[in-house]
């Protein structure tokens, strides 16, 4: 894999004809129509199994914390077992519910107008920033803003500014804050501290519903549960901040690695207006990225191992994504369509290569990559 400071964010689909790009929309379109006329049995066991091990798990580490938090062995067990709850609450309930993927059902619970998860980011909010304008207008620069959250410069597409620099720090940040930028995402902060395009005062407006949520999360984690265990006020805070902080690292991780890969590509706005249910399609491939791994990686990341078909199918129960993926896979193939697919660190290496890059300017960047590879060919680098 090539280490160096570059990344192509050229179409890997020109070669196909309108013709093509529509006869392989109509064959993705075949397979998930082949999985949603046969959702069942297996797929309600699922999700009401995946509820029970948030239930459970929750019930189970938040009791080691009140009751033996003061152990340093129980402590640690109580925090991680948290952790694990709070990310498979967000990843593979929380997220995958809130799409609509168990509508089906027709269990009140599991709506997805409804759900609301355990998360600063409000249900609505969500279902806005991530549901209709991410999934809608993927990776469309200015349209989506997911492309770097208003706080990352992710693609050679974006306007360098200086703030830029900053690229690899705000990312840390962005990572171990994650579910509190998520939050005020929909705010777009950086209109009224970078462009001043918003004031102050429509953002206060705007933020009714994120303090709501943001006042209930901070009180269930940071007062509740500590006051009630009583002399373990501190070891339960302590550990609810950790579980936090191990939710915020692993969800951005999995997000960074299903969109910010050096193959994800990028585009403008004016490519998409007139857009085919195919060319959407192919759009959803060529901005997503998948990375492999066992079952506890796919079901840890709430099956967004399979970003791509997650963008391609985002009302699919997410534990189809893996009986569907050999199928997209060799779709790609025959078509010469990129498959964007590595383990997780190979993934997650290039997101932090492509940052880096982004933290320049486009001719700065170009001569260091162009640098890099004198350097490399001169003393034979691998």
């Amino acid at each position: 894999m090539n280490m160096a400071l570059e990344f192509k964010t050229v179409s890997k689909s020109a070669h196909l004809t309108p013709e093509q790009v529509e006869e392989f929309g109509r064959r993705v379109e075949e397979i998930r129509l082949e999985v949603m006329q046969n959702l069942g049995e297996q797929d309600s066991k699922y999700i009401y199994k995946v509820r029970n091990f948030v239930r459970y798990t929750e019930i189970a580490s938040r009791g080691m914390l009140m009751f033996g938090g003061w152990i340093p062995p129980v402590w640690l067990l109580g925090t991680a077992m948290l952790g694990v709850s709070k990310i498979v609450e967000n990843m593979e309930l929380g997220h995958n519910v809130m799409h609509g993927q168990f509508d089906w059902l027709n269990d009140p619970s599991l709506r997805g107008e409804d759900y609301d998860w355990d998360n600063t980011c409000s249900g609505n909010d969500w279902r806005y920033t991530h549901n209709y304008m991410h999934h809608t207008y993927t990776n469309i620069v200015g349209k989506d803003h997911d492309v770097g959250y208003g706080i990352l410069r992710v693609t050679e597409d974006q306007k360098w500014e200086v703030r830029h620099l900053a690229n690899i720090p705000l990312a840390l940040q962005l990572m171990f804050f994650f579910q509190w930028y998520v939050g005020v995402q929909n705010l777009h902060l950086e209109d009224a501290l970078v462009y001043k395009t918003k004031t102050w005062k429509q953002v206060w407006a705007d933020a009714a519903e994120f303090r709501k949520k943001a006042r209930r999360q901070v009180l269930k984690d940071y007062v509740f549960f500590p006051a009630i265990a009583t002399i373990n006020f501190i070891p339960v805070l302590a550990g609810n901040a950790v579980a936090n902080i191990m939710r915020n690292l692993w969800s951005s991780a999995v997000i960074f690695n299903g969109h910010f890969t050096e193959d994800a590509e990028t585009f403008e706005a004016d490519n998409t207006e007139n857009e085919t249910k195919a060319q959407w399609y192919l759009r959803q491939i060529r901005g997503s990225s998948n990375f492999t791994g066992g079952k506890w990686m796919h079901f840890m990341s709430g099956n967004l191992s399979h970003q791509i078909e997650h963008h391609l199918f985002p009302d699919m129960p997410a534990n189809r994504y893996e009986q569907v993926a050999p199928q997209i896979r060799a779709l790609c193939a025959e078509y010469g369509v990129n498959y964007n697919e590595a383990n997780f660190m190979k993934q997650f290496w290039t997101v932090w290569v492509r940052l880096a890059k982004c933290s320049l300017p486009n001719d700065l960047s170009a001569q260091l990559a162009q640098g890099w590879s004198t350097l490399k060919s001169k003393f034979k680098f691998a």
